[in-house]
């Protein structure tokens, strides 16, 4: 016995990864899978990966450094695994599985579990998906349906800028008045910390807006963004300009 414990105690022994994160999402209806967009998305609210976690101040898809071997050690190590495990463990399980991973020098290894699409990599996958969802959810029900259902990803490359209140994550203010939303084209917005309220938009939350652009590479739809960007307006509105820029060659 010594004074940092008694024999039994146990000593749990970690390993420290360092790499880069990517999230990739499937469909399964418990036995068959379906892969989507994979993203990544950028949780520090300062450039540079700096300051304080957030829920997310923007994302990518698809994510470049993902080839055809990483992509088939994260099936054979990661997905397949983890859907046997559920069988295995009587899990009848029906849905979006998220895999939160790290490339490790080519490696990839598991951070995180999750069973939705998470928030903003789903508004950065969800444009890149042609196939009607709805009906995709339908063919879960029926394994041998499912099975043989193509789900529809188109080439384009994806980026998401989230507009936030001035101090988010921390203490912010609410209740500015939003403008430029009705002058944006050439983006998809995500409204998320908003309210309508007489005939106006009005912040609501820390993170405000979403705003979603695609092209046929990462630079050109980062561009597209921003552009969006500069058409909105709130008091003390914050948001991350190097968001995608670490993945351009």
């Amino acid at each position: 016995r010594s004074k940092f414990g008694t024999a039994g105690d146990k000593i749990v022994i970690e390993t420290f990864l360092e790499g880069v994160e990517l999230s990739v999402f499937i469909l399964t209806d418990g036995i068959n899978y379906k892969l989507l967009p994979t993203a990544k998305d950028y949780k520090r609210v300062g450039e540079n990966d700096t300051g304080l976690n957030t829920g997310g101040m923007g994302a990518v898809s698809p994510v470049p450094f993902v080839d055809a071997k990483l992509m088939g050690k994260i099936k054979s190590r990661i997905i397949e695994p983890t859907l046997h495990g559920l069988v295995q463990e009587g899990i009848e399980y029906t849905g979006f599985i998220f895999f939160g991973l790290i490339n490790v020098n080519g490696d990839p290894f598991v951070i995180e579990y999750n069973v939705r699409l998470g928030d903003p990599e789903t508004q950065v996958i969800m444009p890149k998906i042609e196939s009607d969802l709805l009906n995709v959810f339908m063919d879960m029900k029926q394994k041998e349906l499912f099975a043989k259902t193509n789900i529809r990803i188109n080439n384009s490359v994806a980026t998401t800028i989230i507009l936030t209140s001035g101090g988010y994550p921390e203490n912010y203010k609410k209740g500015y008045p939003v403008n430029g939303m009705n002058n944006v084209q050439e983006s998809i917005l995500f409204h998320a910390g908003l309210k309508f309220e007489e005939n106006k938009y009005l912040t609501n939350g820390g993170r405000v807006l979403a705003i979603t652009s695609l092209a046929n590479n990462i630079k050109n739809a980062r561009e597209n963004s921003y552009k969006t960007v500069e058409k909105i307006s709130f008091r003390d509105m914050y948001f991350r300009k190097d968001i995608g820029l670490d993945l351009i060659k």
